[in-house]
């Protein structure tokens, strides 16, 4: 059975998903992409808080291993888009309709959305190598 973090997390991903495609109602998706990002900071913290990583990573040796530090290294990936896409959400929300402001919007509309794509992406290898460590601790 999965760990429920990491259906939380599956349960999150649709839930960005929905966000995605519903930009265009500009306060839902900046709440649900608000909640999930919220979701991804804190989900460190109840690890930590819950888990006994001493004892896996130090005593068992699982920090030496390739898949603890390719999802640490997806982790910090994840977090770096997040800012940058906070950045970007930030220029679009203040930008005002003058004509001049008008190519800075398409801008930074183009940057958001390669932004999006890369968070999908590297949030669901994410979810998918802590599925993978979640599984091997569980065997």
């Amino acid at each position: 059975m999965l760990a429920g973090t990491v259906i939380a997390a599956t349960i999150t991903y649709g839930l960005m998903l929905i966000a995605i495609y519903g930009h265009r109602r500009r306060g839902f998706h900046a709440a649900i992409m608000s909640l999930v990002i919220l979701f991804d900071v804190l989900m460190p913290v109840y690890l930590v808080l819950t888990r006994d990583w001493g004892r896996r990573l130090i005593e068992e040796g699982d920090i030496l291993s390739f898949g603890v530090w390719t999802h640490f290294g997806l982790l910090v990936a994840l977090y770096v888009l997040y800012a940058v896409q906070i950045q970007s959400a930030r220029v679009l929300r203040r930008s005002g309709t003058a004509a001049q402001d008008a190519e800075a919007v398409m801008i930074a509309r183009k940057e958001h959305r390669a932004q999006a794509k890369g968070i999908l992406l590297v949030r669901a290898l994410v979810i998918f190598t802590g599925a993978l460590l979640a599984e091997s601790s569980t065997a």
